[in-house]
């Protein structure tokens, strides 16, 4: 027997929604591909007639409408050369100031997709057609005007959440702003995320126990929400949290959203009935085709009116993503029956297509492209020189906070000098002592060197917390390049002074200052240049196995091509000496530890035959085939112009990977086809 569905006009209603009464009947579960009519609440947003104009302009003047229509994108598939794949298939939905619109599917459905292109984040593998409009008009998302949170909290666990917090207000906020306006500025950002009684507890990581998950995901949204953006996106606000967790964040971005007007775009995998009911509209996905979209309450409406009611006691964001859900089609069972989970989602999508809800949708997108909104203008921010600082502090305080950084590598490096010093101790000037010094200066020079690539790993988090920050606009390649440099200086000074001068005087080098602090400044230089390496390595291999393997098969090489292991003139002339020779570091670095240490030293000579003294000049060109055509200070030099070089090209491999494979395509929505009046 058929039952009604009892929905009447009801004057009670938020918002004015008015309900229409629709039918459903049993035998409806077993249906294939039958349309059913379906009308839903429509939200006094959605215009009746051109009374609303003013209040929508009046909308337009204090936030941000966004609009998409016929939106498709496709990416390659499969070798063929115009074998294509389309994630999304002609979507058309808008969000307005002050609301939250949630994008719902089941996984591989579409919604980062849809997320990234409203974003202006799609790969440059794909191809978008259709139109994404803001206030009815293509525009530039400068900075301040829009902000993005990831799925990934990438925050620096060694900093509080004000210091966090704080940070990134100094790298945001203009010149123009003092320090404590910022300080007030991150204060009150911190109590509106709720918080306040977490400001002084570290963010924490696998080794510092810290604030929670949830916590951690409203420090990300502080971060972002400094500069008052109009528009913010969130990807998997709510991933990885338990469901009180999810409805406190969720809910304080509901509250962020009424109180300044922020249009908010969020995709959300499974969220709890209470964070269901948070939503103002919802965008509800299946393969890349628009389910529903429209009041995030009445959804259940295209759902039982089609037959797939919704049981009293199920969470309705779990019903809708199990009954469109193709993945686990074996075991849907309620509310489908025989029909197969593709059919299903055709009755869904025609039955949505042929409603008024559909009819009203496009209308809206309609009008307000039809009203231009104000231009989205870039807010001013911090000046460069500002940026360069602040990251500067920040970056030493992390790494002086990080066992892991630096302080772990110089406790090791301390163990390596004093056995360096006892082994080679008090190295004598006989005629042996010429190899045993060659043997140490070399392994200074090599493995000191080769064991920069254990700050691998962090150089993999900071490179993570650069991409996050520098998609947001937050501040340059330079500024963050510059800062890395200033703020590993002190500590790789610290591990070539002490550790460099227990194995220096242990062993019984040259007396001489100058001969000490030459071979300091070698040691600085090379494992800065190192460090630059592996700098490079990590902003294209961002994996720290395959990280560390890259690294140290690079550094490999280039130890075997130095001139130690194989002397120069014993170098396979054709790519191992011509040109792989002089491109290494360690041929240069080798050269000027050898000649700071043997220029101006005599060995007796233990040979049958010659002179009964040796020179420290002729050690150099006999034995270890030292180029003396320049001084050991033209070495260094060479080694410092190899560094700045480093540091250029990682900061080029930045800038070309941003141009060429962006993981953000631009910031300005592409048009095809101008907006339809309907």
């Amino acid at each position: 027997m058929d039952s009604p569905i009892n929905v009447t006009r009801s004057t009670s209603a938020k918002n004015g929604d008015i309900e229409v009464q629709g039918w459903a009947s049993s035998s409806s579960r077993s249906s294939k591909n039958k349309i059913f009519p379906f009308s839903t609440a429509l939200s006094s947003s959605v215009p009746r007639n051109d009374s609303v104009t003013s209040s929508l302009k009046s909308k337009f003047d204090n936030g941000v409408f966004l609009t998409w229509k016929d939106l498709s994108v496709v990416v390659p598939s499969g070798k063929k050369e115009n074998r294509k794949h389309a994630i999304l298939q002609e979507l058309t939905g808008y969000v307005e100031p002050g609301q939250i619109l949630a994008i719902m599917g089941p996984s591989g459905c579409g919604k980062s997709t849809l997320l990234d292109a409203l974003a202006g984040r799609l790969s440059s593998n794909t191809e978008q057609t259709g139109e994404i409009l803001i206030n009815g008009r293509k525009e530039t998302l400068a900075f301040g005007t829009s902000a993005y949170v990831t799925q990934e909290d990438t925050l620096m666990t060694t900093l509080t959440v004000m210091e966090a917090v704080y940070y990134s207000a100094q790298l945001q906020l203009p010149d123009s702003m003092s320090r404590y306006e910022k300080r007030e500025r991150a204060e009150m950002t911190i109590r509106e995320m709720g918080l306040q009684d977490a400001m002084d507890t570290r963010i924490g990581g696998w080794n510092v126990r810290g604030i929670s998950g949830g916590q951690k995901r409203r420090v990300s949204i502080c971060i972002e929400i400094l500069t008052r953006p109009k528009l913010l996106f969130l990807d998997e606000p709510t991933s990885g949290l338990d469901s009180a967790a999810s409805y406190h964040v969720m809910k304080r971005i509901v509250n962020l959203a009424h109180e300044d007007g922020i249009t908010v775009v969020a995709s959300i995998h499974q969220p709890s009935s209470d964070v269901f009911e948070l939503f103002h509209n919802l965008c509800l996905l299946a393969y890349g085709k628009t389910i529903y979209f429209g009041h995030a309450s009445m959804t259940e409406q295209l759902f039982a009116s089609n037959g797939f009611p919704c049981p009293s006691l199920r969470n309705p964001s779990d019903h809708y993503l199990r009954t469109i859900n193709k993945d686990f089609e074996e075991d849907i069972e309620e509310g489908i029956g025989r029909t197969s989970t593709e059919e299903v989602i055709n009755i869904l999508v025609n039955s949505y297509k042929s409603s008024d809800t559909y009819s009203e949708v496009q209308e809206r997108v309609s009008i307000i492209c039809q009203h231009k909104g104000e231009t989205l203008e870039k807010e001013s921010q911090a000046s460069f020189i500002t940026q360069s600082l602040v990251l500067t502090k920040r970056s030493f305080v992390n790494m002086y906070r990080d066992l892991g950084y630096y302080w772990l590598r110089f406790a090791i490096y301390v163990a390596l000098g004093l056995c360096i010093g006892t082994i080679f101790h008090d190295i004598g000037s006989s005629y042996g002592s010429i190899q045993a010094r060659g043997s140490m200066l070399m392994y200074v020079a090599t493995f000191l060197t080769f064991m920069a690539i254990g700050g691998f790993p962090s150089f993999v988090e900071d490179m993570k917390i650069f991409e996050r920050e520098r998609l947001n606009g937050h501040y340059g390649v330079a500024s963050f390049v510059l800062s890395n440099s200033f703020s590993s200086t002190p500590y790789l000074l610290l591990i070539s002074l002490i550790p460099g001068a227990i194995a220096y005087y242990l062993t019984g080098l040259q007396k001489n200052i100058g001969h000490f602090l030459y071979f300091v400044l070698g040691l600085f230089v090379s494992m800065m240049l190192v460090e630059s390496l592996m700098m490079i390595v990590a902003s294209i291999v961002p994996d720290f196995l395959m990280g560390i393997i890259t690294g140290a098969g690079i550094q490999g090489i280039m130890m075997l091509n130095g001139g130690f292991f194989r002397l120069p003139n014993d170098l396979p002339k054709p790519v191992w000496k011509y040109p792989m020779y002089y491109f290494v570091f360690h041929r240069y670095l080798y050269q000027g530890f050898y000649k700071n240490e043997f220029e101006g030293l005599t060995f007796p000579n233990n040979q049958a035959k010659g002179p009964p003294i040796i020179t420290g000049k002729e050690v150099l060109t006999s034995v270890w085939q030292v180029d003396m055509g320049h001084s050991k200070w033209i070495d260094l030099a060479i080694l410092l112009g190899m560094l700045f070089f480093y540091r250029f090209l990682f900061w080029a491999i930045i800038k070309t990977t941003e141009k060429f494979k962006p993981i953000i395509k631009s910031f300005r929505f592409v048009s095809f086809k101008p907006c339809r009046q309907m």
